[in-house]
Parts: structure tokens; sequence; C-alpha cells
């Protein structure tokens, strides 16, 4: 955790950018009756019956000091996902960073490892040269 606080209180840096990323799963559902539209001294009614209508992954990454946040939807969450997600942080949202400093959790999905299953080994090996990965303890909460 030590390490993960020292990496909190680092200054702002525009260089080496400090991310922290977290992944959610969600279930997405239907609505089953059409909700009724509110009326004068009455809120909208809807129906708390729903149609499970599968699942997808929440991405989320926040810079707290420069006050940014991303969010994208995926169908899954593999290893393959998290790399292109990582992959679009370098190169699209950081590309002129020297490193990105990277919080995220210990899931098994989140190591450099997915960048080489996904990318050629130089592509994979050029990301890695530009990403700084900090985990967060398993049972702690950042």
């Amino acid at each position: 955790m030590e390490d993960v606080l020292e990496v909190y209180h680092r200054p702002y840096d525009a260089d080496f950018p400090v991310v922290c990323m977290d992944e959610q799963p969600v279930q997405l559902t239907r609505e089953t009756c059409v909700p009724l539209p509110p009326e004068p001294g009455q809120p909208q009614r809807y129906d708390h019956e729903y149609e499970r209508n599968g699942t997808a992954s929440i991405f989320m990454f926040n810079q707290p000091k420069a006050g940014k946040r991303t969010v994208s939807a995926q169908e899954h969450r593999t290893m393959n996902d998290w790399a292109q997600q990582v992959k679009t942080l370098l190169d699209e949202k950081y590309p002129s960073a020297k490193k990105v400093v990277l919080v995220c959790d210990n899931l098994n999905t989140h190591k450099p490892a997915a960048l080489y299953k996904t990318f050629p080994p130089e592509e994979a090996r050029r990301l890695l040269n530009r990403l700084e990965i900090h985990h967060t303890p398993k049972h702690g909460s950042w």
C-alpha cells in the first residue's frame, strides 16, 4: 500500500501523468413495460421488472490531479480488451507523455503479458516502455 500512496503523493507532471484505472462488469437490462410519463402531482411511474440483456465491462481511467476521466464500455474484459485500452490510453489520450504511471488492481488481466499476447513483440515493448504500472494491494481499496 505504501507504494501506491507514494505514487499518489507525487506532484503533478504532464510528462508523467498518474492515471488510476478500474473496470467494472455490469448487467445490461431492458424495460419490459413502457414507463408512464409524469403528470401534475405524479412522478414518472415504471415497473421494476426487467429483462436481462447481456453484460458489458466498463473501463475507467482517471487522472485526479488534472481532473481528467475517460470511460469506455466493452463487450468483454479479457487480456486483449485491457491491452487495447492501454494502447488507446498511451497513443490517443497521452501521446506526448514520456511515461504514464498507471495505478490498477491486481486482476489477472492487468499484466504486461497481456500486451505481448495482443500485439507483436515490438509493439508490446514500445507500449511497456511508456508505462509504469503500480498495483493496488489485493485486499486494499484506492
